[in-house]
This record gives C-alpha cells, sequence and structure tokens, in this order.
C-alpha cells in the first residue's frame, strides 16, 4: 500500500457505522445543580464559578440524568484521581454528549490521542512530541507577533473593538494553519467547526453528524492536496508518520488534525480573551502589567489557573462504587479543571485572582497521560497576544458589559468581548 492509495477513497466509506449508544435530548432550566447539572445552559456559560462551588460544599460530586447519566466532580482530589486513573475510566470519547461511540474504538478513539486509552495512546501521543518543543514553538513567535500587531493595526480609527471575534480568535487559527499548511484564509471555516463541534452537542443526531461530515470532508481535501504537494508541516509529517512498522491508518491521520484543529484554537482563543475581558475589568491589574511587563509570564499562569478553559470527559469502564457514588458503566464524568483550580483545599485565596501568585500548580492544561501536548504553543499565542496587545492598546476597559457573551460546552472562553480603545 502507497500513501495515495491510503487517500484515494474516503475512509469513512470502508468503515461500518459504529453502533454506539444514542440517548435522548434533553435541554431547559436546570432544577438542582448537584442532581440534573448540565454544562450547556445559560447559566453556566456566563458564570459557572458559584454553582461549582456550591456544589463543592454540599454535593461534591454532583449527577445528572441528562446525556445518558454523568458525573460532575468538583474538588480537586476528585479531579486529579479520575484524571489518572485510567484503569477505571476511559477517554474513548471525551465530549460529553448524547451518544456514547461503542467499546471497540477504544484503544484509539475517533481523535487520537486524547481519544485514546493505553497502551496505544503512548506511542500516539510520542509522534506529536517534536512538533510542540518549546525550541519548536519558538520558531513560530516572530510570525506571530508580526500577525498580532497587523490585527491591531485594523483598529485604527475605531473607539469600540470585539476583542474575541477581532483578535482572539484569529491569533490560534492562524497559527494553527500555518502548522497544518491549510490556506490562512480558511479561518471562517475553522470557527464553524470549532462550534459545532463543541457548542453543538444538544443537537438533532442527523444534524451533528452532518456537521462532523463537513469537518472530516475539509480534512480529507486538505490530505489529499498535501498527497499531490507534499510540503514542511504537521500534516505532511503525519501522512508519512509510521506507528508499528507502518503507515498510520487514514482516520488516525485525518482524526489527529481535527483534534489539532479543534482543540488548537479553542482553547487558545478562549484563554486569550478570558485574560483581556480580566484586564478590561480590573483596571489595577492592566495599569501594574502595562508598567511591569515582565510580571505578565506570572500573571499569565494565573489567568490560566482562574479562567481554565478546557473541561474533559471520561467513560466509566465497569459498575463500580467510587467515593461514596454508585457509578454505572458508560456513565459520563465531566473533568471539570476550571473546578479543580478554584479549590480552596488546593489554592490559597482560591476564588481571588493573584496576578503576582508565586505557587501556582494549577490544573488547566490537565492532569495524567492526556495532559496538553500544546501547552508550550498556547503558552506562547497567549503571552504574545496580551504582550503586543498591552503594548499596542494600554488603556481600555468593557464597553458595555452586558454584552459579554460566553461560550457554552466544555471549552467556555468569551465569545464577544466589546471593549472600548478610544
Amino acid at each position: 500500500m502507497t500513501v495515495d492509495d491510503r487517500f484515494v477513497r474516503d475512509f469513512r466509506d470502508s468503515r461500518e457505522e459504529p453502533l454506539g449508544i444514542r440517548n435522548e435530548i434533553i435541554t431547559g432550566p436546570v432544577s438542582d445543580w448537584a442532581t440534573d447539572f448540565s454544562h450547556l445552559e445559560p447559566e453556566w456559560a456566563a458564570d459557572p464559578y458559584p454553582i461549582q462551588d456550591d456544589l463543592r460544599e454540599r454535593c461534591p460530586i454532583a449527577h445528572t440524568e441528562r446525556f445518558g447519566g454523568g458525573w460532575l466532580p468538583t474538588r480537586y482530589e476528585d479531579v486529579a484521581a479520575i484524571a489518572y486513573d485510567t484503569e477505571h475510566f476511559s477517554s474513548r470519547a471525551i465530549i460529553m454528549s448524547n451518544y456514547r461511540p461503542p467499546r471497540d474504538i477504544a484503544p484509539v478513539g475517533a481523535v487520537p490521542p486524547i481519544s485514546s486509552d493505553p497502551p496505544f495512546h503512548h506511542d500516539a501521543r510520542k509522534l506529536l512530541l517534536p512538533a510542540f518543543t518549546k525550541k519548536e514553538v519558538a520558531k513560530r513567535e516572530e510570525a506571530a507577533r508580526a500577525f498580532c500587531h497587523s490585527l491591531i493595526d485594523g483598529f485604527e480609527g475605531a473607539e469600540i473593538v470585539d476583542a474575541a471575534r477581532d483578535y482572539a480568535q484569529h491569533i490560534p487559527m492562524r497559527v494553527i494553519a500555518d502548522m497544518l499548511g491549510f490556506p490562512p484564509e480558511d479561518g471562517p471555516r475553522f470557527r464553524e467547526f470549532v462550534e459545532h463541534a463543541l457548542e453543538g452537542v444538544n443537537l438533532p443526531p442527523e444534524e451533528r453528524m452532518a456537521h462532523m461530515g463537513e469537518l472530516f470532508d475539509y480534512l480529507l481535501e486538505q490530505i489529499r492536496d498535501h498527497v499531490a504537494n507534499p510540503r514542511d508541516d504537521l500534516t505532511t509529517y503525519l501522512i508519512e508518520a509510521e506507528l508499528y512498522g507502518r503507515k498510520l491508518d487514514p482516520s488516525h491521520v485525518a482524526g489527529t488534525m481535527a483534534l489539532l484543529l479543534i482543540a488548537g484554537i479553542d482553547t487558545t482563543w478562549s484563554a486569550i480573551g478570558a485574560s483581556l475581558w480580566h484586564l478590561a475589568k480590573t483596571p489595577a491589574d492592566r495599569e501594574r502589567l502595562v508598567a511591569e511587563p515582565a510580571l505578565l509570564p506570572t500573571a499569565m499562569e494565573e489567568f490560566l489557573r482562574a479562567y481554565a478553559p478546557v473541561t474533559m470527559a471520561r467513560l466509566v469502564k465497569e459498575d463500580m462504587h467510587w467515593r461514596g457514588v454508585d457509578m454505572r458503566a458508560d456513565d459520563w464524568v465531566l473533568l471539570s479543571f476550571p473546578a479543580a483550580n478554584r479549590d480552596p483545599a488546593q489554592f490559597d485565596r482560591a476564588d481571588e485572582v493573584i496576578i503576582d501568585r508565586e505557587i501556582n500548580r494549577h490544573a488547566a492544561f490537565g492532569l495524567g497521560i492526556h495532559r496538553c501536548v500544546g501547552s508550550h504553543l498556547a503558552r506562547m499565542e497567549l503571552r504574545v497576544a496580551l504582550e503586543v496587545w498591552l503594548e499596542r492598546v494600554p488603556v481600555f476597559g468593557l464597553a458595555d458589559p452586558s454584552e459579554v457573551t460566553w461560550a457554552p460546552g466544555q471549552v467556555r472562553g468569551p465569545r464577544t468581548l466589546p471593549l472600548r480603545i478610544g
């Protein structure tokens, strides 16, 4: 089999439709967050922290019958224990939804390595490590910085800009497009892919499947272009990569590209936006960082702790009694790293944003074997985005706090962020 042969046909055509489990879609107001939680409701998107704090006190492992049944631990020690426990919890699906893929999709999963279980996970993750070292990431900083400046150049004459739509979202889109060798003008399509994948969980199944089909249609188009025209980028690297002495399966190549595109964009976009939101509403912190730019790396870690964008999911492997609750096989477990990061048992003054916090072992990039492979890249993008913004726009504030909106689902960040810069 040659490289070309793998992608001549659509790899999806040769696979049998997986017989997973679908459940009833339940939406609407939450009756009690301890017994009926949903991370997709507006109250959660707007401000999940009081909800998490309340649960941590009265019901530290909350339950819901939505999504076919699931659990929400809010203490750091519980989140960490599950993240490290691959014996009892599977990563074969990491987006809590109304569909559970069949068990035989493990240990690879649909979007390796984040959807992979041991032992396959280790080898699939190892393939990606060379592209995300500090040394490799540093090579991208100059271009990222220039792009940030070009975005702010576009603000000329404006008194109010949307820092989420006009700035934050574009930075990881451009960086990931460059890494994968995708056309940078496809940015608007990337945004659609992200929103459909992460925010469209409660859409009807046929609509959700159609959106995922559009994503993989696009990825297959890019793969075929790279097969015909190889270049020095991550897509060609994955096409040519080998595991266990053979080229990767087409589904592995496309699945990993989907992971890099979706996760690589939304997480960083959300972190940049949340950091700018905090500075816009906290003049003392903004003024201090303008006056003390060397403090920014420390402040960044605090923004990542306090406004951690990412929540992951696991599936319970077998029925079990776990820390006081009876979990059933295939129950979801929502790993809220944001809740863990605000646990007062783990962090002093956990509910405060302290930009010179010295000890800060936060979990914004996850815990355990699935800790974010792109953390160096995300940190570089966040630092450069904030450095350039504070240099070019040292004075700014919220134009109208009520106009700020936040993404629902497992990656939370500002979707609209109108800032007054004039």
